[in-house]
């Protein structure tokens, strides 16, 4: 379901990396300025990917399948995933998942968290609501990564009263919090922070289903939920997917099915 990077994808990067500074000043100094936003996203794409190739684009299908795509997105997304990952600069969900443009609504937070319903509006869920009710996205993955400071900060609050900015987010994986320091109590704060890591994504899974209209279309098989880690030191990214029969809001239960490792 999931894909790692293409050599499609690693094409486009190095396509893009050769950009020359005749034609960013080009852009800068508004020599092709584009008549609408459309024209502008068309226009920018074909000058970093199209250009390059000039006459002879033909000659090169995937490029050509790659630009019609484009023409698509410049109308339309219809993308099929969501991905709400950690705002952290070592986590790039489309470089780990080789998502192309268009394929991945995507919400970053510290931490990667989902609020529960009943906390109110916040960015993250509003996202949310607008990627199952309006795009109609058939995958929602919650990935989070080792060393996590989101998750140590989360891990460090000894009440619920936050003193900045960062500790007033994360204060909201609160019930993940008290599950990681009862699960492993008598392990170093490094250990029990890594286990809030994976805790955290479970839970965020759990509080997806507080959504009425989440909950309703996972329980029809419309929408699944994931959850996914990316641990930096062994370089794997660790896979699994939210078995609704075995799990519940009510009671905190969680189950997993059809976990995988990438390495």
């Amino acid at each position: 379901m999931f894909r790692r990077i293409s050599s499609n994808a690693r094409a486009t990067v190095s396509i893009m990396a050769a950009l020359t500074p005749n034609w960013e000043r080009s852009l800068l100094s508004g020599l092709s300025r584009p008549n609408s936003f459309n024209d502008g996203f068309l226009n920018c794409y074909t000058m970093k990917l199209v250009k390059p190739y000039g006459a002879h684009i033909g000659l090169v299908p995937s490029l050509r399948a790659e630009l019609d795509h484009f023409r698509t997105l410049a109308d339309i997304q219809s993308p099929k995933f969501m991905v709400i990952a950690c705002a952290d600069s070592r986590v790039c969900p489309s470089n780990i998942l080789g998502f192309q443009p268009g394929e991945a609504f995507m919400i970053r937070n510290v931490a990667n968290l989902v609020p529960p319903l009943e906390n109110g509006p916040s960015e993250t869920n509003a996202a949310v609501e607008f990627a199952v009710n309006t795009l109609e996205v058939e995958h929602i993955l919650v990935v989070g990564h080792s060393s996590c400071a989101g998750i140590q900060a989360l891990m460090s609050m000894e009440d619920d009263v936050g003193s900045s900015f960062v500790e007033n987010w994360v204060v909201k994986g609160k019930v993940a919090q008290a599950k990681a320091k009862a699960d492993a109590a008598h392990l170093s704060f490094d250990h029990q922070c890594r286990h809030c890591e994976k805790v955290s994504i479970n839970q965020s899974l759990l509080n997806l289903l507080t959504y009425p209209w989440i909950e309703e279309r996972v329980r029809k098989e419309m929408l699944s939920l994931h959850g996914g880690y990316y641990d930096f030191q062994s370089c794997t990214f660790e896979k699994w997917t939210l078995d609704f029969n075995g799990s519940s809001t009510e009671d905190g239960s969680f189950s997993v099915k059809d976990r995988v490792f990438w390495s």
